[in-house]
């Protein structure tokens, strides 16, 4: 088998390889940050971590390129959490498994954390060079991108002196990103009422699981099956006709990733199990037909389970499905002025049965102010009609595209020179953190690119071999071309 250090460019795969064996995940960055940090020592380079966690390492520029203007490169070093369901990790404690399988990198049952861990790994690589051109330097690792971008929103004015910072969170190599998404988190509570079960009916626990999932900005417009709107579709349709009494319900576990698995638990009469079976048998059925291209692989699995020792209340049961169930999901709105782009989408993530109440979280994205002003007044319209109640929290903006930045004019003309073709000039559906850069730096000139990358935030992610070469001459050839400063 192929070790990953061998890969070209062996300089940068062989971080990713030391990253991938330092546990990382959101909120979990320290061991990999402290690793990080001491090598930047060992190196004579200078590091700063900054209030929140953020590190900002400086290397000088290369003889006779010292009058070039100063860039920051720019990662996150956390990764998304998710592993297959019979996959035994822990993300806190245990490596990630990477592997080649052909042309791809892939991690054995868990995300790779290629997103964006080749990025990081890029920085990395030409911070230990010795033989790579470029002017003052400087690299900014931020953390918790996945989980709310503290990072990005603690970061200060005074910290850089960049004018450039390319971001290296992309992930399609041959595209050139100039503005994002902005987004907000949406947390909706259902109040539960409990009462005490009916002995003589039969518990059961139903799964859904082997969707696909995602990252529900870049793969919200694939029209992949979400777990936990599924399952409320199977219980809106059932719940009244078999008599269900829920005990739970449990989906997803992140906001920023499309659902692949979700679970309910309930209670029914026993003389309407042969009828559930075959309600199930016949929705597994229609829903692999509605999403035979996009998402084929749903199982529902009936499990019985020990008599609860309540159920939930029937108003509140019927407040969760009739909310579940009615949620707007996926893209509601495509870009008029980007085409192929979602402009504005909402992803039901995570849900979670908690002792007073249900738990809904959602993210919220889009291009513009006003597309996730109306998806926010849609929940709080839903919420209130449900006798639930919303809060929104995190905010943060998308990055404005500006079609005269320069560092961009330089990224898609060394492109061309490179590979003897236009880059296409793209905005993404997803949050990158220049937006919130934006703020303490205004006049900070930004452009973001990577290697392909498929299937992010889920474990079915890969990261493509040969376009991680094709980033890293890109990002060098990029990085010699880089104007004196004025």
């Amino acid at each position: 088998m192929t070790a990953l250090n061998q890969l070209y460019p062996q300089p940068l795969w062989q971080w990713f390889e030391q990253i991938c064996a330092i546990p990382h995940p959101s909120k979990y960055e320290q061991a990999l940050s402290s690793h990080i940090q001491q090598w930047a020592k060992s190196k004579g380079l200078a590091v700063v971590e900054d209030k929140v966690g953020n590190l900002i390492i400086r290397k000088p520029a290369t003889p006779g390129m010292e009058n070039r203007k100063v860039v920051a490169l720019q990662a996150h070093i956390d990764m998304v959490p998710q592993k297959n369901a019979d996959k035994v990790h822990d993300f806190e404690k245990d490596p990630i498994e990477a592997y080649v399988d052909g042309e791809w990198v892939k991690a054995n049952g868990t995300t790779l954390g290629s997103d964006n861990g080749i990025g990081m790994a890029s920085a990395l690589a030409i911070l230990g060079s010795d033989d790579i051109k470029h002017g003052p330097l400087e690299v900014l690792l931020t953390i918790d991108e996945e989980a709310g971008m503290t990072g990005a929103f603690g970061l200060e004015a005074g910290y850089l002196d960049a004018e450039i910072l390319i971001n290296t969170d992309s992930e399609q190599e041959g595209e050139i990103y100039m503005g994002c998404a902005g987004g907000v988190d949406a947390q909706i509570s259902i109040p539960l009422s409990w009462q005490a079960p009916e002995l003589s009916n039969k518990a059961f626990k139903l799964t859904l699981s082997g969707l696909k999932g995602g990252h529900s900005g870049v793969n919200i417009h694939l029209g992949r099956g979400n777990a936990n709107k599924l399952l409320a579709r199977f219980l809106f349709a059932q719940s009244d006709l078999l008599a269900l009494e829920l005990v739970d319900f449990n989906g997803g576990s992140l906001r920023n990733a499309i659902p692949r698995e979700a679970s309910v638990s309930f209670m029914l009469p026993a003389e309407n199990v042969p009828a559930l079976e075959t309600a199930i048998s016949e929705f597994q059925a229609l829903v692999r037909q509605e999403l035979a291209i996009a998402d084929p692989g749903m199982l529902l699995t009936l499990t019985a389970i020990d008599t609860p020792a309540k159920v939930i209340g029937e108003d509140a049961q019927n407040s969760l499905i009739d909310l579940l169930h009615a949620c707007p999901n996926g893209v509601m709105r495509m870009s008029d002025e980007v085409e192929g782009v979602t402009e504005t989408s909402l992803n039901v993530g995570v849900i979670n049965t908690e002792q007073e109440s249900i738990e809904i979280l959602c993210l919220i994205r889009s291009l513009i102010d006003s597309g996730r002003e109306e998806i926010q007044g849609m929940l709080n319209a839903l919420t209130n009609l449900a006798g639930a109640s919303i809060e929104f929290s995190g905010a943060y903006p998308g990055w404005k595209p500006d079609s005269t930045s320069p560092v961009m004019a330089i990224v898609r003309e060394t492109y061309n020179d490179i590979y003897k073709k236009d880059p296409t000039i793209m905005v993404i559906h997803a949050g990158l953190e220049c937006g919130l850069f934006k703020e303490p730096y205004p006049h900070m000139d930004m452009v973001s690119i990577g290697p392909t990358i498929r299937y992010p935030h889920s474990p079915d992610e890969m990261v493509n071999i040969e376009t991680v070469g094709q980033y890293w001459q890109l990002l060098l050839a990029v990085l010699e071309r880089i104007p004196a400063k004025v």
